[in-house]
């Protein structure tokens, strides 16, 4: 049973940081394309970030530059590191293990003006 737990959301100024953390079980992250969508009141889950399984990465156009996706293969682990977050990155951002299409619970991230 493939099962992700994210953490590491909260509540930031902005021009902060955080860092968002995916514990997967069930499944190997290093054969694996890993995600981040996130998804803000009123509107669609979108794309953040993914990682492949040969390590590359893939960024929206509004997070690029910003957030970087780290995989931990000895952890399991998917990191989304955040920096110089803006109002507009508020969100719940979820974990996703692609092939799969399994979710994690979701994790909430406030950017306060």
């Amino acid at each position: 049973q493939v099962q992700l737990v994210e953490s590491g959301g909260g509540m930031v100024q902005a021009g902060g940081s955080l860092t968002l953390s995916c514990a997967a079980s069930g499944i190997t992250i290093r054969t694996n394309s890993m995600g981040w969508y996130r998804q803000a009141p009123g509107k669609q889950r979108e794309f953040v970030a993914s990682i492949g399984s040969l390590g590359s990465s893939n960024y929206a156009d509004s997070v690029r530059g910003r957030f970087r996706i780290i995989r931990n293969v000895v952890t399991n682990t998917v990191t989304l590191q955040m920096n110089s977050l803006k109002p507009e990155d508020t969100a719940v951002y979820y974990c996703n293990a692609i092939r799969a299409g399994v979710w994690g619970q979701g994790t909430q991230v406030t950017v306060s003006s």
